[in-house]
């Protein structure tokens, strides 16, 4: 059995890789569709929104926005804060992780709490910020192939698939909680950059070809079961691992997988349809709030148990 403190800091190390990537791609695609002298007020207006900072766009330049989500410390979520905290739970079970994967963390953090990360950031953002996003890709891709895909490798991914299901799903909500059809983004490069934002333009345009549309949009973020930032995707993920858990287990720990079991149903039988009935606002809603239910779970079962518990016997 897994301590507590070694499954809360794998959990939230998962979590704190996949905030730092959501962020960077978040301004990344903020400050490319500012670039359009069309219109790129929207596209600024749907990220800040996204991370729980709404406004008009026009408050601050785009630039410092992106910049204060990459680099300000004093934000608890930005992309900086965020991998410190993953670098803290990393060195915390440096034993459970291994070289390959620490090291490229530790190199990523070096670069963006450097001296000259602000110049850097400054001089090239665009380059910075697709260093930032390919060392995190890097550091999933070395978790991957060079941890054993055991109980330690499970609670990182179940960090990651958590963090995701709920990142994407508030990224939606500010564009589509009305209606597929009748939302707040109808903006051509706006929607665009609703795709860019979830990494998910080209694999939506194999689908859907050049058909840029609100309703195939949220089809593909929500309901799509081979797109691994879709929503169903990653509740299925979350699932799959809870169960492997409570297997290894011998089965006990049953809340968390049964709550992840619910949510996996309601997004598989759920369709498009349905969400142009009565708007897609209740159902990405619902995803929060049972997201939310499953990581209190996680904490009760796995972080929280009783002490007699934790001891062999």
């Amino acid at each position: 059995m897994m301590l507590a403190r070694v499954a809360d800091s794998l959990y939230w190390l998962g979590r704190y890789i996949e905030r730092a990537e959501h962020l960077s791609r978040l301004s990344s695609v903020m400050l490319n569709a500012t670039l359009d002298q069309t219109d790129g007020a929207q596209a600024v207006w749907i990220a800040m929104a996204a991370v729980g900072e709404p406004g008009d766009g026009t408050d601050v330049s785009s630039f410092d926005a992106a910049q204060a989500l990459v680099l300000d410390r004093g934000d608890p979520n930005s992309v900086v804060s965020s991998l410190a905290r993953a670098r803290e739970n990393a060195r915390q079970v440096r034993d459970q992780i291994t070289t390959e994967t620490w090291e490229r963390l530790n190199l990523l953090y070096l670069k963006v709490t450097d001296a000259k990360a602000g110049k850097e950031f400054s001089d090239g953002s665009a380059i910075f910020l697709h260093d930032v996003i390919a060392d995190l890709h890097l550091f999933k891709g070395a978790a991957d192939t060079t941890m054993s895909h055991g109980e330690s490798w499970r609670f990182m991914m179940l960090g990651i698939y958590m963090e995701r299901a709920q990142l994407v799903s508030r990224l939606l909500e500010v564009c589509f909680a009305e209606s597929p059809t009748h939302g707040q983004v109808d903006d051509h490069v706006a929607l665009v950059s609703v795709l860019r934002m979830a990494c998910a333009l080209e694999p939506y345009l194999r689908v859907y070809t050049a058909e840029i549309e609100p309703r195939h949009i949220l089809e593909f973020l929500v309901f799509d079961e081979d797109f691994p930032r879709s929503i169903r995707f990653a509740t299925a993920q979350i699932e799959q691992h809870l169960s492997a858990m409570a297997r290894a287990g011998g089965g006990e720990r049953a809340a968390p997988e049964r709550l992840a079991g619910r949510l996996k149903a309601r997004l598989q039988f759920a369709d498009v349809d349905e969400l142009e009935a009565v708007g897609a606002g209740p159902l990405l809603t619902t995803v929060v709030n049972e997201c939310a239910r499953i990581h209190e779970a996680i904490y009760e079962t796995f972080v929280a148990y009783p002490l007699e518990m934790r001891l062999p016997a």
